[in-house]
């Protein structure tokens, strides 16, 4: 429970954020219903609201999934009200956070004058039940994956964190969790039906886990790194193409996930399939350690004393020459850990173009975005590229442009969430343009694309329902 991430929580949806209402606790309701009663009654709130709505527009993300998780970042980072000062130094603030600092004058604003605190106090019973309806679920779950590993009871980890926080005001179908150094944080918000993603809070804890175990071992890690070279045409985050130790652990967590599958010895072919859908998404050790936990469960000893035996075993021939073999599947389920800083890599142009056109700069992304396409030494994705040139071309009014870049980028995109929304911004130009029947089979084509993120079929799917209207001038 964090009265900052309630704040902006609730900020949000003062300004309309309403991704998976529907499946929301009947609380997000009662708390949007109290925020919009406090600016009716307000002209004071109404303002600060309309600046914070404002702002949010101004600074939507090239990445349209990222656009209230950017918030959630920063929330991670704020102070308690009502003054909401930043815990870490501004240089150390995560990219996505960094973005959107300027949204905290706007919500202390807010936060004073829709009586923020006097909502929150009147919830707070509700929250508290929360807390204690899923303290146990949560809880076992830790514990079960602590037995797994054979981890010592009542173990700390001096100097880290894992923590993880209920906020009902959020979409349940999204989980923002984020790496700060050596601190793990996963935001939830636990669905209608009394869902709470447990999956996710035990991969977030096993990277808690067995990130420092990797950390230590790097020449083992460097004996490996050869194994980058079977992955470049994976269709997983760039991050596990050039970081050998977060390749290896994520290979290591997909392998123990499935090993902790239910179903005894009638869930095998449950384990081998998920153990095939992660060789097939670039995890290409998860086989490797699939094995190697079979025996690892047999012995007494844990995690901790086993994990340097687990690298040193792996025959690096072998693996390449298994990796050879694997057709990579088009698309990967996009990793649930965050970590707080950007990947130096191939795509530092368009990284820095993206953040460019985040800030407010169209025409310094479009700079770089067409430095990523022009350069011919350039690994950059060129299907991205179009895709930023054609954002910018829309933030700054030139919708011509805009329409051929994104036409272009859905003939250049391998990536799915950026082929669908390219074709989700084609079919909003033209419902504007009035060109109705072009418009549906954009959004047709959006929902057939492969990314299997729930805000990119919900465009899609309000897309087909209706005309797009493009939002009110403030």
């Amino acid at each position: 429970m964090n009265e900052s991430i309630f704040s902006v929580a609730a900020a949000l949806n003062g300004c309309g954020y309403d991704a998976g209402l529907e499946n929301s606790l009947p609380l997000r309701q009662a708390v949007r219903t109290d925020v919009l009663g406090a600016v009716r009654r307000s002209p004071e709130a109404a303002q600060a609201l309309q600046a914070i709505c404002q702002f949010q527009h101004d600074h939507l993300s090239p990445d349209p999934g990222r656009d209230v998780s950017q918030y959630v970042s920063l929330a991670l980072d704020l102070g308690p009200p009502p003054d909401f000062n930043l815990s870490v130094r501004e240089a150390d603030l995560p990219p996505d956070a960094g973005r959107v600092l300027g949204f905290v004058s706007l919500l202390q604003k807010f936060y004073r004058a829709a009586g923020l605190h006097g909502i929150w106090q009147r919830h707070h019973g509700e929250y508290d039940a929360l807390i204690e309806r899923f303290h146990d679920p949560v809880s076992d779950t830790l514990i079960q994956t602590d037995l797994y590993l054979k981890l010592q009871f009542g173990m700390t980890y001096v100097g880290r964190r894992f923590v993880t926080y209920l906020e009902p005001l959020l979409s349940p179908e999204q989980v923002n969790s984020r790496n700060y150094g050596d601190e793990y944080f996963l935001v939830i918000s636990p669905a209608k039906d009394g869902g709470v993603h447990l999956q996710e809070i035990r991969h977030t804890y096993l990277h808690y886990v067995l990130e420092p175990l990797a950390l230590k071992r790097g020449r083992s890690m460097l004996r490996l790194d050869p194994l980058l070279d079977s992955v470049q045409a994976a269709p997983f985050d760039d991050v596990f193409k050039h970081d050998i130790s977060l390749l290896v652990t994520e290979c290591l967590i997909r392998a123990i996930e499935a090993r902790m599958m239910p179903g005894g010895k009638t869930g095998e072919g449950a384990r081998v399939d998920a153990v095939q859908r992660a060789m097939e998404e670039g995890f290409i050790l998860t086989h490797y350690f699939y094995g190697a936990l079979v025996n690892f469960e047999k012995e007494a000893t844990g995690i901790k004393d086993a994990y340097g035996d687990f690298l040193y075993n792996i025959d690096l021939a072998q693996e390449k020459k298994r990796a050879a073999e694997i057709a990579f599947a088009r698309q990967a389920t996009p990793e649930l850990v965050r970590a707080s800083k950007p990947v130096v890599g191939e795509h530092r142009f368009l990284d820095e173009a993206e953040q460019k056109l985040a800030s407010g700069d169209p025409a310094g992304a479009q700079k770089l975005a067409s430095q990523a396409l022009s350069d011919p030494h350039s690994n950059e994705d060129q299907g991205r590229a179009l895709f930023i040139l054609a954002r910018a071309a829309t933030l700054s009014g030139d919708m011509r442009s805009a329409l051929t870049y994104f036409q272009r980028a859905t003939e250049s995109a391998h990536d799915p969430r950026t082929l669908a929304w390219s074709h989700i911004y084609l079919g909003r130009i033209f419902d504007i343009q009035e060109n109705r029947e072009q418009a549906l089979v954009h959004y047709r084509a959006a929902l057939q694309a492969g990314d299997p993120t729930p805000d990119t079929k919900t465009a899609a799917e309000r897309g087909l329902a209706a005309p797009y209207q493009p939002p009110a001038p403030h």
